[in-house]
């Protein structure tokens, strides 16, 4: 039994992480908490949906085109809600009730389209094979799962590291004014960079929407404070933090649920957030550890 619990908050810990690795590239490059964030999150998730229910596209399908949907929303929000605050020198908080007020206009058309109804995927999206290895029930979903987020991460991370873009992301994150003497477009780079996070965003609720089989106007709204909780607790600004974080926050949420009470869930992970700050106030995984925030001592 504890055996089980545990893979399952490693499944649902890694979503997590995913969903907290495009949180945290925005805020690592732009300096911006996206409150936003987890509306990109439920409309990718509804594109995915719709994509598999109107065009049987199959899961591949309904991965591609959440990602490609939360992407472009994303993008969207940057050139709507966050670009003429930069062109303005505006501030950061200015960033946050931005993006609060997009959430918002977000959330109220999907409540509308929807008419609140709670949504489903059609039970063949993926087959549902389940092995029994060692005693555990494992689920061939939660093994796709845990293969993708460990390909999305290492991908990230080789993009960021490895390619003249990631090199050039990582030069806007350190000075946008410096950047520009060096001859890199800002622009080009927070559409790259928005478009990812979007992406993340979308193919963590398709999966999110799979798992729990239910996609919904809401769904986001949850994730975005875990979410939150993730970025901090792991370290603001890092990835691999972002990763360790979401899947320490989804073993926790997992356990408690199943052995204390679902209603302390939230409860015990911002306590193990105040825990942690107390010996740790930049993160787990802060400071100079973070992998887009260039160190700057």
């Amino acid at each position: 039994m504890l055996m089980q619990q545990l893979l399952n908050g490693i499944v649902v810990g890694s979503v997590y992480g995913v969903f907290a690795l495009g949180f945290t590239l925005i805020f690592g490059v732009n300096h911006i908490m996206n409150m936003a964030h987890g509306a990109v999150f439920m409309w990718g998730a509804f594109a995915g949906l719709y994509a598999v229910t109107m065009l049987d596209v199959g899961f591949p399908g309904a991965l591609l085109f959440g990602a490609v949907g939360g992407g472009l929303l994303s993008v969207l929000l940057d050139w709507v809600a966050f670009r003429p605050l930069r062109k303005r020198g505006a501030s950061d908080f200015s960033a946050i009730v931005s993006s609060i007020g997009a959430n918002l206009i977000l959330l109220s058309l999907a409540q509308q389209l929807t008419q609140t109804r709670v949504m489903r995927f059609p039970f063949d999206t993926f087959p549902i094979k389940v092995y029994t290895i060692f005693g555990l029930r494992i689920q061939l979903l939660q093994l796709v799962i845990v293969g993708l987020v460990i390909l999305m991460v290492l991908g990230l991370v080789w993009y960021l590291y490895r390619t003249s873009y990631g090199r050039q992301i990582r030069a806007v994150a350190f000075s946008e004014q410096t950047s520009r003497l060096l001859g890199i477009n800002p622009v080009a780079i927070n559409f790259q960079v928005f478009f990812i996070s979007g992406a993340l965003a979308g193919i963590a609720g398709v999966l999110i929407g799979l798992v729990f089989n239910s996609v919904h106007f809401m769904m986001g709204e949850p994730l975005l404070l875990r979410g939150f909780v993730v970025i901090i607790l792991g370290g603001l600004g890092s990835i691999p933090g972002a990763l360790i974080a979401g899947l320490l926050i989804g073993i926790v949420q997992t356990m408690t649920v199943a052995y204390i009470s679902a209603g302390m869930a939230d409860a015990i992970v911002f306590s193990l957030l105040f825990l942690v700050l107390l010996f740790r106030p930049k993160g787990l995984l802060g400071g100079a550890s973070a992998a887009v925030r260039v160190n700057r001592q």
